[in-house]
C-alpha cells in the first residue's frame, strides 16, 4: 500500500510541476510578444545553439607544439624573475617546540585544581 501511495504522490506532483510549467511558458510567450512589439525585432532569443556542428579534433603534433611552447613561455617568465625563493622546505622549517618535564607537570596540576572547583561548584549547585 505504501508503494501506491508514493505512486500517487508523485504522479500529482508531475502535474503540479507540469501546469506550472505551462503557466510560465504562457507569460514567456506573452513578454516575447511585448518584446517585439516594443522593439519590432524577433522574438527568438540572439544566440542559437549549433547542436549539429561536430568538435574539431587536434592532432598529437598540435598538441605536442601547444605543450613545448607552454614550456618554453614558463620557462621565460621563471629566468625573469630570477630564482624564486622555495616554498618552505623541511629542512628550513623551525624544529618543533617541546615540552618541559616541570611544564607539563605545571599544566597537569592547574587542570587538576581547575576541575576540582568546577566540580565543587556543580555539588554546590546541586544542594
Amino acid at each position: 500500500m505504501p508503494t501506491k501511495l508514493d505512486n500517487d504522490i508523485l504522479a500529482a506532483a508531475i502535474e503540479g510541476f507540469e501546469a506550472q510549467k505551462k503557466r510560465l511558458d504562457a507569460q514567456i510567450a506573452e513578454i516575447r510578444q511585448q518584446l517585439t512589439g516594443v522593439t519590432g525585432g524577433s522574438a527568438q532569443p540572439a544566440a542559437t545553439p549549433e547542436s549539429g556542428r561536430k568538435r574539431r579534433k587536434m592532432s598529437a603534433a598540435g598538441r605536442k607544439r601547444i605543450a613545448e611552447a607552454q614550456r618554453k613561455r614558463w620557462a621565460d617568465v621563471k629566468k625573469q624573475s630570477g630564482a624564486a625563493p622555495q616554498a618552505a622546505k623541511p629542512e628550513a622549517q623551525k624544529p618543533k617546540r617541546k615540552l618541559s618535564a616541570a611544564g607539563r607537570k605545571r599544566i597537569i596540576e592547574a587542570t587538576k585544581k581547575r576541575w576540582a572547583l568546577v566540580r565543587a561548584a556543580a555539588a554546590k549547585s546541586a544542594k
